[in-house]
This record gives C-alpha cells, structure tokens and sequence, in this order.
C-alpha cells in the first residue's frame, strides 16, 4: 500500500487544483477503502464514503436500477456534498445506513484542502468534472471474491455476484471508468 500512497502523493504535488478533490473508484474489495485510510493516516484529509449514498429503498425502481451506476444517489451526493465542497465551503450531508434504510442524522464537514471520496460510482459522469485527480482501484475476478467472503461472508458473496458486482462492471463499461482514470492500481 506504501507504494500506491507514494504515487498518489506524487501527483498530489503536481496538482494545482484548490481544493483538491480526489475520486478511489473501482471494483468492490479492490482496495479503495484501504487507500482511502490511508491517505488520511499519511496527510490528514478528509474521506467520504460513497456507500453512503446508495438509494433508498422508495427510489430503487427498476427503471433505475437499469441505469449505469443508477444505484447510488448521485443527485443527493452532487448537492449535499460535492458543490459545497467544491466551494470549499462547510456542508452537512446525512448517511444512509444500508441496515437500517434510514437516513442519519446530519454530519458536519469543515473542508481541507484535500478530500477523497472513495466508493463504487464516485466517479459517476455526473460528478466526473469536479475531481482533480481519479484512481481506479482493480482486482482480479478470484482474488475479488477471496476478498468478499472474508469481508462479507459466503452468503452475502452469492449476493456480490449475482446483483453487485454485474451493476459495477455495466457502469464501468458504460463510462470508460478504469480507461478515463488518471492512476490505476
């Protein structure tokens, strides 16, 4: 992981966007949310998580569901987040808690001067324009489900692959995602 901090890092430094917004996009148990960690342990950014945006369960209609990355509530993300923090101005936005399919109470953000956004779909189009840098975290199809079952278990890895992991590549594909990103690890 050192050497992907390190590359990261690198193009932190050659950047000139202020603030810095940074897409981890890729495949699930890739990495994105261990990179994420740590860029913040090494220089103390901000992270938000994109699982904390999937719909609710009032909006997963099938019309949307058939949409490229149409699982994550990208519209909410795009105002309760990403136009303030592109603003560098304080937001709250609310995590929807896939358990309880609730909405949280708000939650505070003072932006820095470098924030990641890490998670499937955080490089969805309609939030593309605003990142300075784009990552894209891959994994091979075995070691993905190796990764899965220890994380998840053998039940919720069934689950991965018959309806997860198909949405996932169909929004890859349909954007390019892996193609467009500046870093691919």
């Amino acid at each position: 992981m050192e050497d992907r901090v390190l590359a990261v890092l690198q193009q932190i430094r050659i950047s000139d966007a202020s603030p810095l917004l940074i897409a981890i996009d890729g495949r699930c148990a890739a990495g994105k949310t261990t990179l994420a960690a740590a860029l913040q342990e090494s220089i103390g950014c901000h992270v938000i998580h994109m699982d904390h945006f999937f719909l609710q369960p009032g909006q997963r209609t099938r019309q949307r569901l058939q949409e490229p990355g149409g699982n994550v509530d990208h519209e909410r993300f795009l105002e309760e987040v990403m136009r303030p923090l592109s603003r560098g101005q304080s937001f709250s936005y609310r995590i929807y808690d896939c358990r309880t399919m609730e909405l949280s109470p708000p939650v505070r953000v003072e932006p820095g001067e470098i924030t990641v956004i890490e998670g499937s779909y955080s490089c969805h189009p309609a939030l593309w324009e605003f990142y300075g840098l784009r990552i894209f975290m891959d994994v091979s199809a075995e070691e993905q489900l190796r990764r899965i079952r220890i994380r998840n278990g053998e039940q919720a890895a069934s689950v991965f692959c018959e309806r997860w992991i198909p949405l996932e590549e169909r929004y890859f594909a349909a954007y390019q995602i892996q193609e467009r990103c500046d870093l691919t690890f």
